[in-house]
């Protein structure tokens, strides 16, 4: 029986359990990023114009940089500065412009096209009017005619 339980936890301490993984790689994540921005503030090459020691002065570039990139993301956590807004707010204001331009030109060729319409089906309204008159008259015509020639033959038939 202690055969058993010995050997059915091998398995089970062979494999972590889920939060041991996920505890594990979090530790792994954190010490991965550390090591980045290590790397990254070693990569600097430059404070002030000249060109940094990376044997002497490798600790002092460091926290250097560090308050310097704090700094830097603390202002973009503020918010924008105002020439940033101004310059935004000139784009839109372009953008809008622009786009109210547009319009207006997209409007402009409807207005157009719309026009030329009217143009064409008044032109086709005349024509048809024009024969719709000329159909009548013979109409009229015709009906005299059978009228005539119906009334002469009765005439000829009495």
């Amino acid at each position: 029986m202690q055969e058993q339980a010995t050997s059915s936890n091998l398995p089970t301490n062979s494999l972590p359990s889920s939060s041991e993984r996920s505890s594990s790689s979090a530790l792994h994540l954190d010490a991965k990023e550390g090591m980045e921005s290590d790397d990254e503030i070693r990569r600097v090459p430059e404070i002030g114009g000249e060109a940094a020691d990376a044997s002497a002065s490798g600790r002092d570039v460091g926290t250097v940089a560090g308050l310097m990139q704090q700094s830097a993301s603390g202002s973009r956590k503020r918010g924008r500065n105002p020439a940033d807004k101004e310059n935004k707010r000139l784009k839109r204001l372009l953008r809008n412009r622009v786009s109210a331009q547009q319009a207006r030109e997209r409007k402009k060729a409807y207005l157009i096209d719309l026009e030329n319409k009217v143009k064409e089906l008044e032109t086709k309204n005349a024509e048809l009017e024009e024969r719709q008159s000329t159909l009548q008259n013979e109409n009229q015509m015709l009906r005299q005619i059978l009228k005539n020639t119906t009334s002469g033959a009765q005439d000829g038939r009495q």
